[in-house]
């Protein structure tokens, strides 16, 4: 009778422990099962300070949560600067945050923009990312030593039509100028290769008119051997225009040559025309000065000798380093500072100048160096401000498109690869906001953690490989996963290494894109995809209603949709 009864006994056990299989694997599977609702982001940027832009969003914040979003991703540019913020903006952030909660949005805050940094970088404009220039020829006349092109460069005149090398159609020569006319969709470029000296900055400028032109005016400075791209700022060409002198600098690295293209990639109608095509190698041109990216002036003899800054010559910098047209923008090109020798210093007396200078990105990304104390210390700064208007909610970590790394001083002194250091930053940066909060969640971008998109080697001006960045990530760190184009490698990554992970999708392309993320997910059978965002970066929120109805109905069945 009593084994009967244990018998008995031991069944049920099992029962129940075979329920609690089935129910913990619906309820925390939602790539299998359809018990647990996806969360629904919103990806919302807001200037807090701008009256009208608090009630834009408080009437987002309404028509998200009466479609069933649960969280709001809040970025504003304020929180590297609230210590200068006034009144009226924290009243705003109150506002803010007592709509969502009485709507049941949660609030995600984003933090730590290791990037895009300029907003931080406002706060010390010398802890940019820094390539180097090294042992650049400098002379003193009266007292000033100023830079003395080494070796002298140019570009020949557009007319001289043997000089460049045409590589495509559609470029017409017109005199001293070259004419884009009727493009369709075809590039149309000239290169020239010129002799530069390793490890020197240079400025390349051409004018530029426009009429109706539909395509983007380039200049494009590649390594001949490599290909890989030394310059990556855009041209500020309106759609028709008068002439205008466009810049470009670039960091020669360890080049002795540089390609030089001019023209534009795939226009598609319109006119443009170039003119008088130069390039020269900089000064001091946003001279960075950190202990990071030490300015070393020595004299060119045969004995030479380090100077003194304060003792030699006057203290260097570059007043418009950082701050036009307002701290934290980097001016591509100005003029550059000389350097005010003290003393008596023959006219001729020749120096060797080395030092750092950030690189614009784009229409003005700036990344930081994390390597830089003074930098750690403005993150958990920036964190701490943070945490006073958002105490203990969630948080968004913004390491992004990380352009530019690893080629200063405290970098080089490390002696680890660029992923050991992305590794090293990201995990100090969850544990500051750990030790803030240790309940909260954290969510991370996927890119720079991910080897199926930015992990590599030479991504960018990255000095080496970012490969093995993802070892920094703590495996409770949510991954904001945006890689669709190779969507099934990078979640079964994540996946793999027991990461939770949210589909960043719609990025202004259309609702149903988040469909074929989900596609992929139940398709693969990726574990661990607990919700969705929808992401815009034109703040166009005209399809929140579709994206959450494609949602909605992949839940209710996931086997009705065609991965594409």
């Amino acid at each position: 009778m009593v084994d009967v009864e244990r018998g008995e006994g031991r069944w049920w056990q099992h029962r129940v422990l075979l329920w609690s299989i089935v129910f913990f694997s619906l309820v925390l599977n939602p790539a299998t099962s359809e018990a647990q609702k996806l969360e629904r982001w919103v990806y919302v940027p807001v200037n807090m300070l701008v009256p009208q832009e608090v009630d834009r969003v408080e009437q987002l914040m309404k028509e998200a949560a009466g479609l069933g979003y649960t969280h709001v991703l809040i970025t504003d540019s304020k929180f590297c600067r609230l210590p200068d913020m006034n009144q009226k903006y924290f009243d705003h952030v109150t506002r803010i945050r007592e709509r969502a909660k009485a709507l049941q949005l949660q609030l995600v805050p984003a933090v730590f923009p290791v990037g895009y940094s300029n907003d931080l970088l406002s706060q010390d404009v010398n802890l940019a990312e820094g390539l180097p220039v090294r042992n650049a020829l400098f002379e003193v006349r009266n007292g000033i030593a100023t830079l003395v092109p080494d070796p002298e460069v140019a570009l020949p005149a557009f007319s001289d039509r043997k000089a460049w090398n045409f590589i495509d159609e559609g470029l017409k020569a017109d005199g001293e100028s070259l004419t884009v006319t009727n493009p369709k969709g075809e590039n149309c470029r000239a290169v020239k290769t010129v002799n530069v000296s390793p490890f020197r900055h240079y400025h390349v400028s051409v004018k530029v008119r426009t009429k109706d032109f539909r395509g983007q005016p380039q200049i494009t400075v590649l390594e001949p051997k490599t290909g890989r791209r030394l310059t990556h700022t855009n041209l500020k060409v309106e759609r028709s225009q008068d002439w205008s002198v466009q810049h470009i600098t670039f960091n020669s690295l360890d080049n002795p040559s540089v390609s030089v293209y001019i023209g534009a990639w795939g226009p598609t109608g319109g006119e443009m025309s170039l003119a008088d095509a130069r390039i020269e190698e900089c000064g001091l041109l946003n001279v960075l000065r950190r202990p990071g990216a030490p300015l070393v002036v020595t004299t060119d003899d045969a004995a030479p000798r380090t100077l003194e800054e304060g003792v030699d010559f006057d203290p260097v910098r570059d007043p418009r380093l950082g701050s036009v047209p307002y701290a934290g923008e980097y001016e591509v090109f100005h003029e550059s500072p000389s350097i005010t020798m003290k003393g008596n210093w023959p006219d001729g007396t020749r120096l060797r100048v080395s030092w750092y200078h950030p690189h614009v990105v784009y229409d003005g990304q700036v990344c930081a160096c994390v390597t830089e104390p003074g930098f750690q210390e403005l993150l958990k700064r920036q964190a701490n401000d943070v945490e006073k208007i958002f105490p203990s909610t969630d948080r968004m970590m913004n390491h992004d498109e990380w352009r530019v790394f690893g080629w200063d001083e405290t970098f080089q002194k490390l002696g680890r690869t660029p992923g050991q250091i992305a590794a090293d930053n990201v995990r100090f940066c969850t544990k500051h906001l750990k030790s803030l909060d240790g309940s909260r969640r954290i969510f991370v971008w996927s890119d720079m953690f991910d080897p199926h998109h930015n992990a590599v080697d030479n991504y960018y001006l990255v000095n080496g490989d970012l490969t093995g960045s993802w070892e920094g990530l703590s495996r409770d760190t949510i991954i904001m996963n945006w890689n669709f184009g190779v969507r099934t490698e990078s979640l079964k990554f994540f996946a793999d290494r027991g990461h939770k992970q949210i589909l960043a999708g719609y990025y202004d392309a259309d609702a149903n894109q988040i469909r074929r993320w989900l596609d992929t997910v139940h398709k693969q059978k990726v574990n661990g995809v607990i919700g969705v965002m929808y992401t815009t970066w034109k703040q166009d929120y005209s399809q929140l209603r579709e994206f959450r109805d494609v949602v909605d109905r992949f839940e209710q069945s996931p086997d009705a949709g065609n991965d594409q």
